[in-house]
């Protein structure tokens, strides 16, 4: 009978490491869900399957999106009626706003809708802008008809098509600056981060993210652009809005197959909750180094949850978690506690998270300065030189294409060849080349070459350019703008494909959307730090004799000394990244509870207590 007991016994627990074995292989274990709410098997969900669906998406919804934006220097001057300086500032204005309005979505994701709602939402929002924009555009502004090209004017619009129209462009705005953060993110989120091999994908994708963004804009930057140069402005906005519906019905079509994580809750009541609890505990002494059993920490977490580990600094922000006489033991098992008088470690250390990223971020803004100038001045600049080669013309805004090229060259550059070559040189144990800030770092350096190429262009181009002709071109040809674009297209790979890396793995988890929010809005303030540093130096450039650096006319200005003065600025801008990058400290979480915890542990565990 013995002997019978313990064969059952081994039986039974065979069983159990077979069932643990094959649970762990199906379950992902970062806790994510299915669209149902059950855990996520990893064999029907997530995945490349859902990544390059969410890659497609964004490639086509960012086509829309230039589709408008690319060429919207040349709407507003051709159509619109407006000059260089104020249809740059209204430019770097809307792209400013667009990526303002992604601290929106991140918000409503991280706290309440998740990932999948809101894009599905803003995407919604984001095709009821483009179609506005198209009928109104032909119904209002495009007229006469053929309008807009270089030689024919259109009517002067009356203020309520203008009132009309910029509302369009702004729902646009909000559409797509409500989704794009929360689409990478979302797209991450289809890659288990504990899994060996998918945590390699995860870091991957987002590259490849940044890739399909630029090739989605491929097709604005060429077909699109030429026609709408030829004055053909409403068959390119009717393109875009037909993408941008493709891009939509695409991303609903994969809904069976997303991973989810839950969203959790308010990130600005549990900010509050420790900048109070803080405050309220200032005279409380903190516990000495290596006494941290007196930090209060939630024990038991689900397994989409990781604890984050305690870190020096901002030492007031800890007594927030320091558990003194008014929390009773009773209290502490039962979590009855007031969350605005005792917050957890992982909680403090949100916090201490955000202002360590902070500064990181900041440093990022006049790289955005540089960077907006593609969509502004470059077009400008390329409008003032000789487009035509061959009897062929080159529309201005077509030359990002070859930052789009640059883009994708050295995304297979740097993860191919660079970054093995530089992980063999430090012979480290883990398999990096540089560090996301020492990328960001080399993306600051070669935007400054960029600045500085920029300026040399235009300084040739405006000794080969007549000063008594307001229209006539420079006899520069516009391909001498090429090496501009490809560093600007470099510049990108370390500086926003690191940033997003940075921020994504640095965020905690119930910030994720915020944290891609971030680097989106960077850009936002760098195009309203473009739009007051245009304005400052026209008021100060500007006299009775001279019309400004940046006049009507570029043949009566000096554009190249405003490209050097970027080229100082960001200059001064690394020094400063530099000494905030190594003043950063690394946030560490603690191991992800298994997720058999949500399909039966405690079954197998009841099961085992049977025969012991």
């Amino acid at each position: 009978m013995a002997a019978f007991l313990n064969i059952t016994k081994m039986f039974f627990i065979k069983n159990e490491r077979d069932e643990e074995k094959a649970s762990r292989e199906e379950c992902t274990l970062d806790g994510t869900v299915d669209h149902y709410g059950r855990p996520a098997l990893r064999s029907a969900t997530g995945g490349w399957f859902a990544g390059v669906l969410l890659l497609v998406n964004q490639g086509l919804a960012t086509l829309a999106f230039f589709g408008v934006g690319v060429n919207l220097v040349l709407f507003l001057t051709r159509v619109m009626g407006q000059d260089n300086a104020d249809a740059a500032n209204n430019v770097s204005k809307w792209t400013g706003t667009v990526y303002l309005f992604s601290l929106l979505g991140a918000f409503l994701s991280d706290s309440y809708w998740g990932r999948y709602k809101t894009c599905a939402i803003f995407q919604l929002i984001y095709v009821v802008g483009l179609i506005s924009v198209s009928i109104f555009s032909f119904i209002f502004l495009v007229k006469p008809k053929g309008c807009g090209d270089e030689n024919t004017p259109c009517r002067s619009p009356s203020r309520i098509h203008i009132a009309v129209y910029y509302v369009s462009i702004y729902l646009v705005a909000l559409g797509n600056g409500g989704y794009q953060p929360n689409i990478a993110t979302f797209g991450s989120d289809q890659f288990d981060g504990d899994h060996a091999h998918e945590s390699v994908s995860k870091v991957a994708f987002f590259s490849y993210f940044y890739l399909a963004l630029n090739l989605g804009s491929l097709f604005s930057n060429t077909v699109l652009v030429y026609f709408e140069d030829k004055g053909m402005w409403t068959l390119g906005f009717w393109a875009s809005t037909v993408s941008a519906v493709l891009a939509l019905l695409l991303f609903l079509v994969g809904t069976p197959r997303y991973r989810h994580f839950a969203p959790k809750g308010n990130p600005l009541s549990r900010f509050s909750q420790v900048l109070v609890a803080s405050a309220r505990k200032w005279n409380v002494h903190l516990p000495s180094d290596g006494d941290d059993h007196r930090l209060y920490e939630i024990q038991e977490h689900d397994s989409s949850t990781r604890k984050i580990l305690h870190t020096e600094g901002f030492k007031f922000l800890d007594k927030a978690a320091v558990i003194t006489t008014k929390e009773s033991v009773r209290d502490l098992e039962e979590r009855n506690i007031n969350p605005w008088r005792l917050c957890s470690v992982t909680q403090v250390e949100e916090v201490k998270c955000i202002l360590r990223l902070l500064p990181i971020w900041l440093c990022t803004i006049l790289y955005s300065v540089v960077f907006t100038q593609m969509a502004s001045l470059f077009v400008e600049q390329g409008a003032a030189m000789r487009t035509n080669i061959a009897g062929f013309h080159i529309p201005p805004a077509s030359m990002s294409s070859f930052d789009i090229l640059s883009v994708a060259a050295f995304i297979f550059i740097y993860r191919r060849i660079l970054d093995p070559l530089i992980a063999s040189l430090k012979k480290t144990r883990r398999a990096q080349g540089f560090t996301e800030l020492q990328r960001m770092g080399v993306g600051l350096i070669i935007a400054i070459m960029a600045m500085v190429a920029a300026g040399i262009v235009e300084h040739f181009r405006l000794k080969y350019a007549s000063t008594d002709c307001p229209r006539c071109p420079s006899s520069l040809s516009i391909f001498w703008q090429v090496p501009q674009y490809v560093l600007i297209g470099a510049s990108e790979v370390f500086m926003y494909v690191g940033q997003l890396e940075f921020f994504n793995g640095q965020a905690p988890e119930g910030l994720k959307s915020f944290a891609s929010a971030l680097c989106m809005t960077s850009i936002s303030l760098g195009n309203y730090v473009s739009s007051l540093l245009v304005s400052i130096v026209m008021r100060i450039s500007t006299t009775h004799r001279m019309p400004g650096w940046i006049p009507g006319n570029l043949n009566k200005g000096h554009l190249d000394r405003f490209y050097f003065l970027l080229a100082a600025l960001t200059t001064a801008d690394f020094v400063v990244y530099i000494l905030c990058a190594k003043w950063y400290k690394y946030i560490e979480f603690e191991e992800r509870n298994s997720c058999l915890k949500n399909i039966g542990d405690s079954k197998l565990q009841e099961d085992r207590s049977t025969f012991n």
